[in-house]
């Protein structure tokens, strides 16, 4: 086991997306998520695009409030989420996602009628706003302190607020006088807690991970994410976020993330931020300017040793099991073959957490797993799979140790 507390974990996936947000599976379904959510070991799920009005009424008709701000659909746990973008001029164009955990229905209604005020919200689960970064977060407070707002995947390079196309350099640039409202980030897929480490601005709050997941299915939802200790209550839950009390948190390899290195996905061609510097950031293929990536943004802004940030939270590198059985078999993650076996370990095993983080190589062999298959979730547990990095929205691609030998 791998920690003695676990009994008394809630990992939880904060950053998800319904059926009615672009790019997204039109089978999202509150079953359907509470179902794949257990398959994966989950306990606490957002309910994403709460601002959605399709969304929002489902959100009201299908889940049940237990009175503390946590809403159930049957006996599985969600709190109230989404995402918003704000895409503004403030002396250059500036542009960024922001995550919104609500502490109930009746705060929600009021701020999708203060929404209402400012553009429309039904084209889109995550709609687009024309409002200020400092602006939508004093108007937030100004309707309750328990909203928390959280800059999404911080560090992707178009909608990231340290990513290289957002038009900031900082926290405070963004939010100005209401930067204290900002207690958290979200690491986002390309980027790790040690890379957010390097930022001293962050030392005082937490860093955080969700998988902002498009679908349900198990190599998408839970990702990323957190380990909360266990309540039933929305307050408690913001608390941990505040006072940097959470537990640890689940982080897939930053290379695995779409936005890791630099490069242009149409020319096949990526880089790493030394080389990108050696080429004035211009691509090789076309000779037009590369998309920057997380490594080379982080590499660009920090400003300390990660020693100096004194809030490091334990954190566990994981791969979904989809690419590890993958990469054991030598086929596409969602073949029926990776299907077979995933659904066999799920059966003897009960969730994916489970058999990611906790069972031990003694039990596997018992029930006859292929040793190989063994090795690679053992491998994966310690953080030692080679991802090729993911580069101009493209996931990395984990690699089998003669493949990484030839790539490192």
């Amino acid at each position: 086991m791998i920690d003695a507390d676990k009994f008394n974990w809630m990992i939880s996936d904060l950053h998800i997306h319904s059926k009615y947000s672009r790019a997204t599976s039109s089978s999202l379904s509150f079953e359907n998520l509470v179902k794949w959510a257990k398959i994966k070991g989950m306990h606490l799920l957002g309910t994403g695009d709460f601002s959605h009005p399709t969304w929002f009424n489902e959100i009201k008709e299908k889940l049940i409030d237990n009175g503390k701000g946590m809403y159930f659909y049957q006996d599985f746990p969600f709190i109230i989420t989404g995402e918003i973008s704000l895409v503004y001029t403030k002396g250059k164009g500036r542009r960024i996602h922001l995550v919104l955990l609500v502490p109930n229905i009746e705060t929600a209604e009021k701020i999708n009628s203060y929404l209402d005020t400012k553009g429309r919200r039904d084209y889109d689960g995550r709609p687009i706003f024309n409002i200020s970064g400092e602006d939508f977060v004093r108007d937030m407070k100004a309707i309750s302190d328990d909203i928390e707002i959280i800059p999404a995947h911080i560090w992707t390079s178009w909608f990231g607020l340290f990513g290289s196309n957002s038009g900031f350099d900082s926290l405070k640039e963004c939010f100005g006088e209401q930067v204290e409202h900002i207690h958290a980030i979200e690491t986002g897929m390309s980027s790790s807690p040690e890379m957010n480490w390097k930022i001293s601005e962050l030392n005082e709050r937490a860093i955080i991970s969700f998988s902002d997941s498009h679908s349900f299915w198990p190599y998408r939802l839970g990702r990323e994410a957190t380990i909360f200790k266990k309540t039933d209550s929305y307050k408690e839950l913001i608390r941990q976020i505040r006072e940097k009390n959470f537990i640890a948190t689940i982080e897939t390899d930053p290379a695995y993330g779409k936005y890791h290195y630099d490069g242009h996905r149409l020319c096949n061609f990526s880089c790493s931020h030394e080389e990108t510097k050696r080429l004035n950031g211009i691509c090789l293929v076309c000779g037009k300017p590369l998309t920057i990536g997380v490594e080379y943004r982080v590499e660009e802004l920090k400003n300390q040793d990660i020693e100096r940030n004194l809030f490091r939270k334990k954190f566990y590198k994981l791969l979904p099991l989809h690419e590890i059985i993958s990469l054991n078999l030598g086929t596409s993650m969602n073949s029926k073959k990776v299907w077979d076996v995933y659904n066999k370990l799920i059966e003897k095993f009960e969730n994916e957490f489970n058999i990611l983080l906790d069972i031990s190589k003694e039990e596997f062999i018992r029930e006859n797993i292929d040793e190989k298959l063994i090795e690679l979730i053992l491998r994966n547990r310690e953080g030692k799979i080679k991802v090729k990095p993911g580069f101009d929205g493209q996931y990395g691609i984990p690699m089998l140790e003669e493949k990484q030998k030839k790539l490192f």
